[in-house]
């Protein structure tokens, strides 16, 4: 199935009822492996930005690049708190996120 099939059709969400009515592990572990799904395609379709910038940054150099890094972290923090979800937690994650896109878009540029 394509990325765009599990993101786009919701898969497997309609059969998987809210966290909050959730009573059995089972319930709890069958909605977390399809929201998995979709995160996991979700960050394929970020990479393929990431092999865009790859094609079109002039330099290697260029590809670190930290106020965007902060940027980026800052902007998942800020959509995090609206969402009332801790924003702390988000920036650790989205600072593996990040380090983790850099070195796929390095290697993606070292190979062009």
């Amino acid at each position: 199935m394509t990325a765009a099939a599990i993101i786009g059709t919701r898969r497997g969400m309609a059969d998987i009822i809210p966290a909050q009515a959730c009573t059995t592990m089972q319930e709890v572990r069958a909605g977390v492996d399809a929201l998995d799904a979709r995160i996991v395609a979700l960050l394929g379709e970020r990479m393929r930005y990431m092999e865009a910038a790859a094609r079109i940054k002039p330099t290697r150099d260029a590809v670190r690049d930290e106020p965007r890094k902060a940027a980026v972290i800052d902007h998942a923090a800020a959509v995090a708190a609206a969402v009332d979800f801790p924003p702390a937690l988000v920036r650790d994650i989205y600072e593996v996120l990040v380090e983790g896109s850099i070195a796929y878009e390095l290697g993606k540029f070292d190979a062009r």
